[in-house]
């Protein structure tokens, strides 16, 4: 049995995690037989967005406890993944990760990502262990990465997708249905939600051969 981590950042497309993404990508494991841990980091998140309206609320949230709400409370700090403990490493996307992992989505190519999330990243690549990272993750893989050229995709989105290559990497275009393999450096990839039209399905389909040909790789 493969024991795999999930990196959550938050729950909500708009100020955390995406929540279909994340529920695929944990099902997707399950089915497959992997035994899953889940992680946020214990910090305020960058702010709320009221999700009906699509605009920023008031007050403040835990990504933590955040998180819980999709892992059931079953979450630990990220201070405590210990790469050496796991096969592969599973980061869902949302803006959360362009938000609370990130500041991707404030500061466009010129974007740090938070140093324990970085360490933990090259860590499981520096040991030849899988990474799966979906919707707008790849991004974050390219600044962390980018010096080893990994191919990626976030979809077809131009602009993204020169972010990337900026940083080093290598852009493959691909529907929400399929996904990006870096032999080499074993990041399996796949655009979900950034097709925001995306059906629900395909966005399953990806995800669960990500996770798939991730896990063959453990």
């Amino acid at each position: 049995m493969k024991k795999i981590a999930v990196v959550l950042s938050g729950c909500g497309y708009l100020d955390g995690a995406e929540i279909r993404e994340s529920v695929f990508s944990l099902l997707a494991l399950d089915t497959y037989g992997a035994d899953i841990e889940v992680f946020a980091p214990d910090d305020k998140q960058h702010h709320v967005v009221n999700h009906l309206k699509g605009e920023e609320d008031t007050g403040s949230r835990n990504i933590l406890e955040e998180a819980g709400r999709i892992a059931r409370g079953k979450v630990s700090p990220l201070k405590s993944l210990n790469p050496d403990k796991f096969d592969g490493l599973v980061i869902p996307g949302g803006f959360g990760v362009a938000k609370n992992l990130s500041s991707f989505a404030f500061e466009g190519a010129t974007f740090t990502v938070k140093d324990d999330f970085q360490n933990i990243i090259k860590s499981f690549n520096n040991a030849s262990k899988p990474i799966a990272a979906i919707c707008i993750a790849p991004v974050v893989m390219a600044k962390v990465l980018g010096d080893k050229g990994p191919t990626l995709t976030i979809g077809n989105d131009s602009g993204v997708a020169g972010v990337i290559e900026e940083l080093g990497g290598i852009h493959q275009n691909c529907a929400a249905n399929e996904i990006c393999i870096d032999k080499n450096l074993k990041i399996f990839t796949t655009p979900a939600y950034m097709f925001d039209d995306a059906k629900i399905s395909d966005i399953y389909a990806g995800i669960n051969s990500c996770i798939k040909e991730m896990l063959n790789n453990a």
